[in-house]
C-alpha cells in the first residue's frame, strides 16, 4: 500500500469513526452519579441512562484519562415530550480552569426537534456554542457522535459527518485544548430553567423516568495511564501518534461540503454571528479559517 493510500485509511478510520476497539461501558467507565438509574445489559454494550426527577439524573465516565483521540457512541435520545431534559456525550478535564468540548441534546416539546449544543472549553474560557437541529428523528434509532481532537483541531461528527470545527489558533491569543487530560462523559439531567426554548417550557415530571439509550463506545486516544500524569502530555503531541497525521489536520474536500450543507441547512445559533452578546464585536477567532 502505498503512503497515499494509508494515509487515505487512516483518515477513512479516524474521522468516520467506522470501527469500535472492544470498549464497552462496563469494563471502560464507571457510574459517577446516580448509579441506581444506570442499566447495562448485552455485557456492557447496551447502556440506559435514566432523569426520574429534577434533581436526580446519571453520569458515566471513562475510566482512561486521555489528550487527543476520538471518542464515539451511539444515541438513541429521550422519545416523546423531553422538554426540560439534557442528554450529553462530552469530555472534560477536572479542577480548575478545565477544558471541555461538548455534545449536549436539548429536548422539546413532542412533535419538536431536539436542539443539538455544541460548545468547548479551554482554559476555562468557553461561551463557543453553535447550535443545531438534526436532520433525522434522533429519538427513532441510534446515530453515531464523534468527537476527534488532536493539536490542530477538533471536529464534531453525526454519522460520519462533520458538522463544526475549532482549530487551533493558541499561537494568537484563543485558547485551546492541549495539556490538560480529559475523561469521556455521558450523562442525562434536569434543565428545565434554560434548556428548552430558554426555559419557557417546563418538564412534564408525570412522563418520568426519561431514558436515553447507547449502544458501544468507541476511545482510539492517547491513553494517559501508559506514560503516567507528568508524561502525558508529551508523549500525546509525539507526531508519530495516528491522530497527528497531516491529513487529520483538515477536512476532506468531500468532509468540506458536507459540513457546508449542515450548516447552511440546519443552524440554529453560530456565537459567531451574535454581535450583541459581544457588544457589537465577536470573539477573535471567528474572522480566522476555521477550515
Amino acid at each position: 500500500m502505498g503512503s497515499a493510500a494509508k494515509a487515505a485509511l487512516v483518515a477513512a478510520v479516524a474521522l468516520v469513526a467506522a470501527g469500535l476497539v472492544g470498549a464497552n461501558f462496563r469494563d471502560d467507565c464507571d457510574i459517577t452519579w446516580e448509579p441506581q438509574n444506570a442499566k447495562m445489559d448485552e455485557g456492557g454494550n447496551h447502556l440506559t441512562l435514566s432523569l426520574v426527577s429534577n434533581s436526580s439524573g446519571c453520569m458515566l465516565r471513562t475510566k482512561k484519562q486521555f489528550i487527543f483521540g476520538s471518542v464515539s457512541t451511539r444515541i438513541k435520545l429521550v422519545k416523546g415530550n423531553s422538554a426540560g431534559t439534557v442528554t450529553t456525550y462530552y469530555t472534560s478535564s477536572i479542577g480548575d480552569n478545565h477544558d471541555e468540548i461538548d455534545f449536549e441534546f436539548l429536548g422539546n416539546e413532542t412533535g419538536q426537534p431536539y436542539t443539538v449544543h455544541t460548545n468547548v472549553f479551554a482554559d476555562g474560557i468557553g461561551q463557543k456554542e453553535m447550535q443545531f437541529r438534526p436532520w433525522f428523528d434522533p429519538t427513532a434509532d441510534y446515530h453515531n457522535y464523534t468527537i476527534f481532537w488532536n493539536e490542530c483541531m477538533i471536529v464534531w461528527f453525526i454519522d460520519s459527518i462533520p458538522i463544526r470545527v475549532f482549530r487551533n489558533y493558541s499561537a494568537k491569543g484563543v485558547p485551546f485544548p492541549t495539556r490538560r487530560q480529559m475523561y469521556a462523559f455521558s450523562s442525562i439531567w434536569a434543565a428545565e430553567d434554560w434548556a428548552t426554548q430558554g426555559g419557557r417550557v417546563k418538564t412534564d415530571w408525570t412522563k418520568a423516568p426519561f431514558d436515553a439509550e447507547y449502544r458501544d463506545i468507541s476511545l482510539r486516544i492517547c491513553d494517559c495511564a501508559d506514560y503516567g500524569a507528568a508524561g502525558c502530555p508529551a508523549s500525546c503531541a509525539s507526531p508519530s501518534n495516528w491522530y497527528a497525521a497531516p491529513d487529520l489536520c483538515k477536512l476532506s474536500d468531500a468532509q468540506l461540503r458536507q459540513m457546508r450543507a449542515v450548516q447552511l441547512g440546519y443552524t440554529i445559533y453560530d456565537y459567531c454571528t451574535d454581535a450583541k452578546r459581544y457588544n457589537g464585536t465577536v470573539a477573535p477567532e471567528c474572522s480566522m479559517p476555521q477550515y
